[in-house]
This record gives C-alpha cells, structure tokens and sequence, in this order.
C-alpha cells in the first residue's frame, strides 16, 4: 500500500476517534455538573433547614417565656353543658357516629344559653415559676411521617369539653406569630388521662383491681393483645428502676455534710490520701416534697426511650376519616396520681372506679351529671351517688374533682423546620410548681 494510501486511511478515522473522545468528554462534564448541583443544592437545603430550625427555636423560646409570664392567669372553669353530647366516646366513634355527634352538638350549640346570653370561650393566658431542669426527648417521634398538620394535630373534635375548648384543652389553643415563625400554645388537663404509674402498683391488696383497670383502659382505647403485652413488659422493667406509690408518710433520711474547718496544718493540706471529715445530720422529707420528687422521677422514665409512645401515638381511626384519637392521647405520663371525674372520658373513668367496683354504672353516672353540674367536691359525689357509695369510699385515693396538673406544649413551624417544648406544672391555687420540660 502506498504512503499517499495510509495517509488517506488515517484521516479518515481520526474524525471517529475524536467524536469518541468529545462525547466521553461531555458525558463526564455532565456527570460532574449533576454531581455538583445536587451537592449545591443539598447545601442549600441544609443551610436553609438550620435558618429556619433557628427561626423555630428562637420562636419557641420567645413563646415559652410567654406562657411562663402569663402562667398565673390560667383559671380552669368547667362549664354546664346540659344540651350537648359528651366528649367521653369520642375515642371509639366510627366515622359516621362522629359526624352524627357533630351534627348533634351543632343544633346543641345553637340553643344553649348561659345566663341570657350565648356561651363565649374564654381564651385564658398562661405563669411564673422556678428554674428547674430540662428532659431531654429520646424517643424523638416523626409526627411528619404520620401526615399531620404543621402543629401536629389531625384535626381536632368540635364537641366541647369540660372547658370549653375540645378535649383535653383547658382553653382555646392560641396562635399567633414570631417573624416568620407560626407559633402554637395548647394547655392540657393532665389530671383528666389515665396515670400510667397505676398500671406499676405493687400493693397486693390493689394489684389485681389495677391490672383489670389498665387492660379495661387500653382495650378501650383500641390497643391490641400485642401491644398491651408489649407496654406490660415496658412497665416491668422501669419498675425494676423505681415503683409507683400512692401512699406516703413523713420519713427520716440520714444526710451526710461535709465539714469545713479553718485551721488545718500544712501537713494535713498537703495529704490526699485521707477524707474530709463529714457531718451527720437527719433531715424529714415530708409528704408533698416525697409526692413531687416522684412525679419528676417518672416524669423522665415515663418520657424515656423505655416506652415506645411512637406506637401508641398511632390513630385508633384510619383512613381519610381519622382523627387525632390516639392510646397516648389519654395517657398521663408525668407521674399523676389522680384522676378528675369533671374531666375524665368513660374508659378513664372506669379505670378509676374499677379499685371500688360498679365501675360502669358509676362512670356512667357521673358522665349524665356532670354535664348539668360539675361535682364540688367528694362528698357531693357520694351524695348524689348514694347508691354506690361504699363502692366510691373505696375509691377516694384515686379521684378529685379539681385538676392541679396541666402541661403547657409550645409548637412552633418555620419554613420546614419545627421547634416544641412541653412544661409540666402543678398548681395550687396561685402557686405553680414546674415538674419539668421537654424540647423536641
């Protein structure tokens, strides 16, 4: 072959090759611009997220000083309902029976009347108390997942509740905004939901009557055989840390002090080897300082990685028709002791009344009543129920007819990002004691 000849063949294929290369060429330019932009717009994401996470937080703190200012203002005052449906049920209702119940309480709402004039629902504030520590969220649920709105919520009941706002609002939730934050204040009737620390008592004189009163409770509320063995095992183990009591007495502790004296030798200041010297003294830990330190121990427990509260959070209605009707809605978790008969749904109810039997027809009582006229107090509650009252005196431990435990949850939406404290208090008339918080 002549050189003019392979000359020719060269050229002719160097355009193949180059076109090869070229096309090699954009697709890693392509690959590497793909790369980047996503990287770009990750960055951007995350950069945005922590402005509006800072935002939500800011916001959340803002609003939580708030409710603390203004926390001396709350004054639960239950209402006479007599022409309304009662928000005890609402947990099981089908869809349709809800819509009827809605129906029902709106001709209900038209004709009730107070005094000459129509009810109006008293957005009361919310105060002051003491420094105390924080709880740190563990279980850290993704309420997002379970397509909730941007405060966390499916939609609430209109039926209204022992206050006035639905169950177990003390009032109505407060709305308003911080800069771009939309921020959500809600107060909850802490005494009016079952107290979990029940299910733990070890007084072989109550244990079977509690152990009937925790399954009745949690069958009621649509929790399965699993899940009700589940949340037993649960139990046992933080009953290995600590248990649940009722009953307390003055006690005596033995309290060690260390004691500082002003002159020590050189010798005895230079010496590590030997202990300071130390004090004995005895200190009586009376029975409300006995009460609270065990409300804020499980208070933590209960709020703990120890309950898997994701799995009780779950709606007990499905579908396109479910509500925010959930075990854990109805579940005290902070160490209560007693329950409000003014404010408890049925199942609460007869969880109660269950250590005294005629649990039914007892809540069932109390439900019809209650609408009319809240009881004053526990002997007007054996008055009117004379009929069950060696059942009721049995009971007495277990109720009350004023709630003193509420919780105050700040939710606050930014953008994408969300930002939440709760705050347990007790309140006894205008004093409030804080039992703890939780950020989430």
């Amino acid at each position: 072959m002549s050189k003019s000849l392979k000359k020719r063949n060269n050229l002719q294929g160097r355009p193949g090759f180059v076109l090869l290369i070229t096309l090699g060429l954009l697709v890693l330019l392509a690959m590497l611009g793909y790369t980047l932009s996503t990287r770009v717009a990750a960055q951007r994401h995350r950069d945005q997220y922590i402005i509006d996470y800072s935002s939500a937080r800011y916001g959340c703190d803002s609003a939580v000083k708030y409710a603390l200012a203004t926390l001396e203002e709350i004054d639960p005052q239950l209402i006479s309902r007599p022409n309304e449906p009662d928000f005890s049920d609402l947990f099981y209702l089908t869809p349709a029976e809800y819509q009827e119940l809605l129906e029902l309480w709106g001709l209900g709402s038209e004709l009730t009347m107070f005094d000459g004039n129509r009810r109006s629902r008293d957005k009361a504030g919310i105060g002051e108390f003491d420094e105390f520590g924080d709880i740190d969220n563990f279980n850290n649920i993704d309420f997002d997942e379970m397509e909730m709105d941007d405060f966390g919520s499916y939609g609430s009941a209109e039926i209204p509740g022992p206050y006035g706002p639905a169950w177990p609002f003390v009032t109505e939730p407060v709305e308003f905004e911080i800069g771009s934050a939309k921020v959500r204040i809600e107060v909850e009737d802490e005494n009016a939901k079952y107290p979990l620390g029940w299910a733990m008592l070890d007084d072989e004189d109550i244990k079977r009557e509690a152990e009937a009163g925790f399954e009745t409770f949690c069958e009621m509320t649509g929790l399965t055989a699993e899940q009700i063995d589940s949340l037993k095992l649960e139990l046992q183990e933080i009953g290995k840390i600590r248990l649940f009591a009722l009953d307390f007495k003055p006690i005596t502790r033995t309290v060690k002090t260390a004691v500082t004296t002003r002159a020590r030798t050189a010798s005895s200041r230079s010496s590590t080897s030997k202990k300071p010297p130390s004090r004995v003294t005895r200190k009586t830990v009376k029975v409300p300082d006995q009460i609270s330190e065990q409300t804020t121990h499980f208070a933590k427990l209960f709020h703990s990685s120890l309950i898997d509260t994701e799995a009780l959070a779950r709606p007990i209605i499905t579908g396109p028709d479910r509500r925010n009707e959930s075990a854990l809605k109805y579940m005290g978790l902070w160490g209560t002791m007693k329950v409000n008969i003014n404010t408890a749904p049925r199942h609460v109810l007869e969880a109660a009344f269950i250590f005294g039997g005629d649990q039914v027809e007892i809540a069932e009582e109390i439900i019809q009543r209650r609408r009319i006229e809240p009881f004053s107090d526990f002997q007007a509650l054996k008055t009117d129920l004379f009929r069950y009252s060696n059942s009721i005196e049995k009971c007495e431990k277990y109720i009350t007819t004023v709630s003193r435990f509420f919780t105050i949850k700040v939710t606050v939406v930014s953008g994408v990002a969300k930002a939440s404290s709760v705050i347990a208090i007790t309140k006894e008339g205008e004093k409030v004691k804080r039992i703890a918080v939780i950020n989430g």
